[in-house]
C-alpha cells in the first residue's frame, strides 16, 4: 500500500472515528487487505463477519461428516424442522454409490448423512420440498415414496429382532401360551397383531392390567401392536399367530427399542408406546 493511501485513510478514521483493520476472512480467500471508508467498512466487516458464522453452522446443521462422527453425537438437527433432537429421535439418511436417497436407520453407512425427524410427514415432507437435493447440495435421486419405502425398513427391521429373539427362546405364541407366561410373571412385553380380533387382546390386556394393579405399578408390561398377523407369521415362521409373548433377554430388548421406533414413526413422532 503506498504511503499516500495509508494516510488518507489515517485521516479518514480520524474524522470518522473508526480504525482500521484486515479482516481475517481476508487471508482465507487470498486478499492481502478489506479496505472501507467509515460507516460502509464498519458495515462491510459487520456483515461479513454474519456471513461467516452462517456458513460455519450451515454444513454441520444439515450434513454430518459420515458415521464416525455420529459415535459420539446425542443430538442432530433435523433438515425439515431446523429443531435440534436426540439422533434417537431422526433419521440418517445418505446417497447411495447410485445417486438415490436411502435411510440409514444403523447409522453406519459411508457418505455425509441428513438428518430428518423420525416420522412418516416429516420425511414426505422432505420429499415434497426437495429438501435432499438441497441438502446434499446436488441433483439426487427421491423416490416418491421415500416415506414409506423408509416405514417397510423400519417393519423388516422389527420383524428381523423378533425372529432373532424367537430363535433365542425369547418369544412365544398363542393365546394359551401367552396367558400362562403373563400368569407365571415371565413376559416383559404382550404382543398382539394390529390386525388382530378385539376380544383376545381384551382379555389379555385385562391380566395385564392385574398384573400391574397386583405390583402397585412396579411391574408394567408394554403391550406391542406396531406388526400385523402376516409380519408376525414371517418373524416366528409360523402361520396365524395373533398373540406372543416376549421374554426377557437382549434379544427381545432389541425388538422392543425398534417396534418403538416403527410406532412413533407411524404415529407422528409423538407416541412413545409401542
Amino acid at each position: 500500500m503506498s504511503a499516500s493511501l495509508e494516510n488518507a485513510l489515517e485521516r479518514d478514521e480520524q474524522k470518522c472515528g473508526a480504525v482500521f483493520r484486515p479482516h481475517p476472512a481476508s487471508q482465507n480467500i487470498g486478499i492481502d487487505h478489506v479496505y472501507g471508508f467509515g460507516s460502509i467498512r464498519s458495515k462491510t466487516i459487520v456483515i461479513w463477519e454474519k456471513a461467516e458464522d452462517m456458513l460455519a453452522i450451515a454444513d454441520p446443521a444439515d450434513l454430518d461428516q459420515g458415521p464416525r462422527t455420529n459415535r459420539s453425537a446425542t443430538t442432530r438437527m433435523c433438515a425439515v424442522t431446523r429443531q435440534v433432537r436426540p439422533i434417537g429421535e431422526l433419521i440418517r439418511f445418505v446417497v447411495s454409490p447410485s445417486g438415490e436417497v436411502i435411510a440409514d436407520l444403523k447409522r453406519k453407512l459411508p457418505g455425509r448423512g441428513l438428518w430428518i425427524s423420525a416420522s412418516h410427514a416429516a420425511v414426505a415432507e422432505a420429499v415434497r420440498r426437495n429438501q435432499f437435493s438441497r441438502g446434499f447440495k446436488r441433483d439426487v435421486r427421491v423416490p416418491a415414496s421415500l416415506a414409506e419405502d423408509t416405514r417397510q425398513l423400519m417393519v423388516r427391521s422389527a420383524m428381523d429382532a423378533l425372529a432373532m429373539a424367537a430363535k433365542a427362546g425369547q418369544v412365544v405364541a398363542g393365546f394359551a401360551k401367552v396367558e400362562d407366561a403373563l400368569l407365571r410373571r415371565q413376559a416383559v412385553a404382550l404382543l398382539h397383531a394390529a390386525d388382530g380380533a378385539a376380544d383376545g387382546i381384551r382379555k389379555l390386556d385385562a391380566a395385564v392390567r392385574k398384573i400391574a394393579a397386583g405390583s402397585g405399578g412396579a411391574r408394567e408390561i408394554p403391550v406391542v401392536t406396531a406388526l400385523n398377523s402376516a409380519e408376525l407369521d414371517l418373524a416366528l415362521g409360523r402361520a396365524n399367530v395373533i398373540h406372543a409373548a416376549l421374554l426377557a433377554g437382549p434379544a427381545g430388548r432389541t425388538f422392543q427399542q425398534r417396534s418403538q421406533t416403527l410406532v412413533r414413526y407411524q404415529d407422528g413422532g409423538q407416541r412413545q408406546d409401542s
